[in-house]
């Protein structure tokens, strides 16, 4: 791009300011100096798009250096503040973690979630995202959360997906079919049924998005709850293996609905929709129109060199959102083709093929020894890392493709052989720092401010606790209760079909699809009509309400649940007992496990089921012959005299030795 003399722009600045909605930059630009910038002043303008959010990101460099301290200290304060308390917080909890995991039964989420409200911008203010890195921009916040919440579930799923059993996928196709497609959208239509009745000046099509954003069960929260201490003792292991899968795959999964609901906003057949501008020739919405007839009123007062340069400044994003027009049949066709082919399908044969062809090499490499312990243990968060890079560049769904990276790394149960023969303590560390980081982030950017707005979006406390009830009891406990009978081996009760409907937990999850979608498909607040509007302003705080409701209500229903079956006198399971080493004299007993001696633990019901070889099974044979007095016989004449002794009544005293037992 030429170079773009300060007088030029300056000239630019102002013709725009006097349009009648200036750019959204224009006031940033403005109040850093720019406009009134003299010849002395450096600037540099550097535009980048990233997977995280399609945004421009300008960093301006001044001679005044006051200016610039001025500007960093409270971010550079802010970044002092945040690496202490995350550590203080880990150090606070590790010191009482039994008593907090498997005596209270609360796991990471609610406490960190406390945490993060407690020292965030609302109460403490140590903790706030505006005010992290350079702190350039407004509303960084929100870019943030999208890649924080990419990074955090995208890892969990490549470590969910391995600790899943050998070709699960293809064991249980029906059931994960079931639970993808039926239970999905009936879960997807009951939510927007929930969110028309409770959220005013909400439409239906805006409903289903603010309704696809939740319909997922949580990946992280749910691991907690099928690999937690109460599953050990309580819960059915092939339940527990669905719950899991379920919601590895649903997370990823939940895109077709998301974008359904999108493409019918979009291309609604309205009048105005899709028409196309005079000075450029291309479709154009909101602030992109104002943009243009700005554009067409400076050309004749500066160079093209200008011109280009402010065009690619207040270029929001590449791909077109807004009214686009075109009705029904362009929206299905859109949906069928970018969604589907693009997004779901080629993301299922990018996570399988690179997760078959990295558990091939990892296969070959241990052979001839050429893989450390690390590394080994390490592979599921780099191939996790690797793939929401690529896939994010790429454009494609990165949250199934790392699920199905996991299943796809371990088809044939040998890399979860291995990293249970090895001790992994890995992968769990790094899914303990993720719950960590992620949900005390999830608690800082709660808006407390927008979740009582009678005047703006019509929501009151009142009405989103209604709505949180009726979420928590018609998103997903009718349709499990409507479809379990169809996956008898999965869910053989309606107990089971209860505690896996109710337990389908709304999370970080729900924090990703809400940013994707603020960032993505729709216009910024303001720039769009009044559905786009009203879906803007009401989709942050009703999806950020549902968050931090199920996770305070699952996160108390586990230690309650526990209550009522130790009162009730509920047996823990006890079956399939696998000997677990013992790594150490003062580790404490696993729960629904028993000390075997000095090196072992009988452990009952785990979650990772034990893979054996074929060669390693023991080999039974049938007895055709007995031993007696040295003297081995056939095993018919054993059976003759038995019929003897029975026939005579046992009463017949034989003179050769007594007949042994029957070989056991």
């Amino acid at each position: 791009m030429p170079a773009l003399d300060v007088s030029e722009l300056n000239v630019v600045l102002a013709v725009l300011a006097q349009s009648p909605q200036p750019p959204p930059l224009l006031a940033q630009l403005c109040s850093c100096g720019f406009a009134h910038a003299t010849q002395n002043t450096g600037i540099l303008l550097a535009m980048r798009n990233t997977d995280i959010a399609d945004a421009c990101s300008t960093t301006i460099q001044f001679s005044n250096t006051n200016q610039q301290k001025h500007q960093k200290h409270p971010s550079n304060l802010a970044n002092i503040q945040s690496p202490p308390i995350i550590g203080t917080f880990i150090l606070l909890y590790g010191v009482i973690s039994v008593k907090i995991k498997r005596v209270w039964y609360l796991g990471e989420a609610l406490p960190a979630v406390f945490i993060g409200v407690l020292l965030g911008p609302v109460i403490a203010k140590f903790l706030d995202a505006e005010r992290w890195g350079a702190a350039m921009e407004e509303g960084q916040t929100s870019p943030i959360a999208l890649g924080v919440t990419r990074v955090m579930i995208g890892v969990q799923l490549v470590i969910a997906g391995f600790q899943l059993p050998q070709k699960y996928l293809q064991t249980r196709w029906k059931e994960m079919l079931m639970c993808l497609l039926p239970i999905m959208t009936i879960m997807w239509l009951c939510t927007t049924a929930c969110v028309v009745a409770t959220t005013p000046k909400i439409t239906f099509l805006a409903a289903l998005v603010i309704g696809s954003c939740v319909t997922c069960t949580d990946p992280i929260l749910s691991q907690a709850i099928a690999k937690g201490p109460f599953a050990d003792k309580y819960v059915a292991r092939p339940l527990r293996e669905i719950i899991s899968s379920e919601a590895g795959a649903n997370d990823g999964f939940g895109f077709p609905f998301l974008m359904l609901a999108t493409f019918l906003i979009r291309h609604a057949d309205i009048p105005g929709a899709g028409e196309s501008s005079e000075v450029t020739g291309e479709v154009t919405t909101g602030s992109e129109a104002a943009v243009d007839n700005s554009n067409a009123n400076v050309t004749s007062m500066v160079s093209d060199a200008a011109v280009a340069a402010v065009g690619a400044l207040l270029k929001r994003e590449e791909e077109e959102i807004g009214r686009l027009g075109g009705g029904v049949g362009v929206a299905m066709k859109n949906w069928f083709l970018e969604t589907w082919l693009y997004v779901v399908i080629m993301s299922v044969f990018y996570g399988g093929i690179l997760g078959f062809g990295l558990g091939k090499a990892i296969k070959f490499c241990l052979r001839r020894k050429w893989i450390d312990e690390e590394s080994y243990l390490l592979f599921p968060t780099a191939l996790g890392l690797f793939i929401i890079g690529t896939c994010g560049a790429i454009g494609t769904d990165d949250l199934l493709a790392c699920f199905i990276a996991g299943n796809a790394l371990n088809w044939d149960g040998q890399y979860l052989a291995e990293t249970e023969r090895r001790h992994d303590e890995v992968n769990s560390c790094v899914d303990v720092l993720l719950n960590f980081g992620g949900f005390m982030f999830i608690g800082t950017i709660i808006p407390w401010d927008k979740f009582n707005d009678p005047d703006g979006t019509g929501l009151t406390y009142a009405r989103l606790i209604v709505l949180g009830i009726l979420v928590l009891i018609f998103r997903r406990i009718p349709a499990i209760l409507m479809a379990y009978k169809l996956i008898p081996k999965v869910c053989t009760n309606i107990k089971e079909a209860l505690f896996m409907g109710y337990f389908g937990p709304i999370g970080a999850g729900a924090v990703f699809y809400l940013e994707h979608t603020r960032h993505h498909l729709f216009p910024e607040l303001g720039e769009g009509d009044e559905e786009e509007t009203n879906l803007i302003s009401a989709i942050q705080p009703v999806v950020m309400w549902l968050v931090l409701f199920s996770i305070v209500v699952h996160g108390l229903s586990i230690p309650a649940l526990d209550i009522i079956y130790r009162y009730s006198g509920v047996k823990p399971i006890q079956d399939d007992a696998v000997e677990v080493k013992r790594k150490s004299m003062r580790v404490v007993t696993p729960v629904n496990a028993i000390e075997g001696d000095k090196e072992t633990f009988i452990a009952f019901n785990r979650f990772s089921r034990p893979y054996f070889e074929a060669q390693d099974l023991p080999l039974v044979r049938e007895e055709t012959t007995y031993s007696q007095g040295g003297v081995r016989y056939p095993m018919d004449v054993l059976e003759e005299k038995r019929e003897a002794q029975r026939a005579l009544g046992g009463g017949v005293t034989y003179a050769s030795p007594p007949v042994p037992p029957l070989p056991q």
